[in-house]
């Protein structure tokens, strides 16, 4: 399933990863592959597809590598709302902490 249609517009895949990224607590993250585990289809690719298309509107910065890292040339803004917001990260503010910062998803909304 692709992230976006023909005309640039986002896809209904890409209307739930953006629903999914909304709801993600201050604090809390999800990796790319926990959004398309939620939602119950795609990968780490197409959400991150979605992220860099999309994303701008969203808690962009809630949803991280599997390894607690930001998006690719994201890492500065990222740190800055990691640390505004008081998500657990690594004691040089490098990762996200995602044995306590991980959301379990919205119960029943998935």
């Amino acid at each position: 399933m692709s992230g976006a249609s023909q005309w640039g517009l986002p896809s209904e895949y890409a209307e739930r990863v953006l629903d999914l990224v909304g709801l993600i607590p201050p604090g809390k993250v999800l990796s790319y592959g926990d959004v398309a585990r939620l939602l119950g289809g795609g990968g780490p690719r197409q959400v991150g597809n979605v992220m860099a298309r999309y994303g701008s509107g969203v808690p962009w910065h809630r949803v991280v590598h599997a390894d607690g890292t930001a998006p690719p040339g994201h890492a500065v803004e990222a740190r800055s709302r990691w640390s505004h917001e008081g998500t657990p990260t690594t004691p040089d503010g490098a990762r996200v902490r995602m044995d306590v910062a991980r959301w379990p998803g919205p119960r029943g909304r998935t």
